[in-house]
């Protein structure tokens, strides 16, 4: 569970780093990249992001007794 945890994070740190760009600048870097908003690829990264907070939410608690566990 603990890659499910990271790829979450990782998913969640590139749709926070996009938000801020479009707040800022107005520049939608994961549409610029997959080729634009309406594009497959584009699409499927912002629906993996808003999947992944759904999962952050969920799974909260579960996620900080699994990082907070000493074993390895």
């Amino acid at each position: 569970m603990k890659l499910l945890d990271v790829i979450a994070a990782v998913l969640l740190i590139i749709g926070g780093l996009n938000w801020g760009l479009v707040g800022l600048f107005e520049f939608d870097l994961v549409a610029t990249i997959f080729g634009g908003v309406d594009s497959g690829l584009a699409r499927i990264i912002f629906v993996l992001v808003g999947l992944s907070a759904a999962y952050q939410v969920v799974q909260f608690k579960g996620i900080q007794s699994r990082w907070s566990s000493t074993s390895a």
